[in-house]
C-alpha cells in the first residue's frame, strides 16, 4: 500500500523537476544562434591574446580591441551611419531590380520551352563575363554616380535568381504536374497551386545566394568613384594606411550581410512550414 501511495507523488515531483519538451525546444532555439558565435569569438579572443603577449605587434592585422575602438570612433563622428546607409540603399535598390528581372526571366524560360531556347544561351554567355568587366561599360553608359553602382549590383543578383527559378521549375516532378492536369487546372491555377509551392524552397535559396553576391558586387560598385559607403572606407583605409579601418569595414560588411540573410530566412520560414525536411527535424531535436 505504501508503494501505491508514494509512486504518484514521485512521478509528480519528477515531472516538475524535468523540463518539458516545449521548454527544451525553446532553449535550443535560443542556443543555436549563440553556438554560431563561438568560432568568431574564439578567433577574436585568441588574436587579442597573441597581440597582448607580444607574439605580434598587430600593425597589419589589428586586434579586435583596436578594430572596435575604430568602429566606436566612426560611430561617434556620425560617419559610420552615413556610410552604412549609403551601402544599404545601394544593395537594396540593386537587389530589388535584380530579383525582379531574374524572377521574371527565370519563370518565363522555365515555363516556356521556346523562350528558354531563345534567351537562355545568351544569358548563360553573359553570366560568364567577370563582374569587373562590367565596370567600365556601366561608367561609360550610366556615368560614375548611383545609377551605374545600382546596375552593377543588380547584375550580380540577377544571375543566381534567374538560374534558381528556371532550374526549380524544370525540376518540378512531372507526376505532380500530371495530377494538376487530371484535375483540369487552368494555367494560372497550375502556377499558383502546383508550380509555386514546388519552386519556393529553391527560390529562397536563390534569393540568399543573390543577396550574398549583391554584397560582393557593392564593393566593386563603390570602388567606382564613391565618396561614401563601406567600400569607400576600404579604399580610404588602404590609401591612408589604416588597417584597423579596413578590418572594421570588413566586420561591418559581415554583420550586415548575415543580418540581411537572416531576415530573408525569417521572412520565408512561414511559407515553408509545409516542408517535411530532414533539416527541420534535425534542428528541432
Amino acid at each position: 500500500m505504501a508503494m501505491t501511495v508514494d509512486l504518484p507523488a514521485l512521478e509528480r515531483r519528477d515531472a516538475i523537476a524535468a523540463p518539458t519538451p516545449a521548454a527544451g525546444v525553446r532553449l535550443a532555439r535560443y542556443a543555436r544562434p549563440a553556438l554560431g558565435l563561438l568560432l568568431p569569438l574564439a578567433l577574436a579572443i585568441g588574436w587579442e591574446a597573441v597581440v597582448d603577449v607580444g607574439w605580434s605587434n598587430g600593425r597589419l592585422v589589428p586586434p579586435p580591441s583596436r578594430v572596435f575602438s575604430t568602429i566606436a570612433e566612426l560611430a561617434r563622428s556620425g560617419e559610420l551611419a552615413r556610410h552604412i546607409l549609403a551601402t544599404l540603399s545601394r544593395v537594396a535598390a540593386g537587389f530589388a531590380f535584380g530579383v525582379i528581372a531574374g524572377t521574371v526571366l527565370g519563370a518565363v524560360c522555365g515555363y516556356w520551352v521556346l523562350a528558354r531556347r531563345l534567351l537562355d544561351p545568351t544569358i548563360q554567355a553573359l553570366r560568364a563575363i567577370p563582374s569587373i568587366a562590367w565596370v567600365p561599360l556601366f561608367i561609360l553608359w550610366l556615368g560614375i554616380f548611383e545609377t551605374s553602382k545600382v546596375a552593377l549590383i543588380a547584375v550580380g543578383v540577377f544571375f543566381p535568381v534567374y538560374l534558381g527559378v528556371m532550374g526549380a521549375i524544370l525540376a518540378v516532378d512531372r507526376k505532380i504536374v500530371e495530377v494538376g492536369r487530371i484535375f483540369r487546372l487552368s494555367g494560372p491555377a497550375m502556377i499558383r497551386r502546383i508550380l509555386l509551392p514546388a519552386v519556393l524552397p529553391a527560390y529562397v535559396v536563390a534569393l540568399r545566394v543573390g543577396l550574398g553576391l549583391g554584397w560582393m558586387f557593392v564593393v566593386a560598385a563603390e570602388f567606382m568613384g564613391a565618396s561614401e559607403g563601406l567600400g569607400y572606407l576600404l579604399i580610404d583605409g588602404q590609401q591612408l594606411g589604416k588597417p584597423a579601418q579596413i578590418v572594421a569595414a570588413i566586420v561591418i560588411f559581415a554583420i550586415l550581410g548575415k543580418t540581411t540573410d537572416w531576415l530573408i530566412e525569417l521572412a520565408s520560414a512561414p511559407l515553408l512550414r509545409w516542408q517535411d525536411a530532414f533539416a527541420r527535424h534535425d534542428g528541432a531535436g
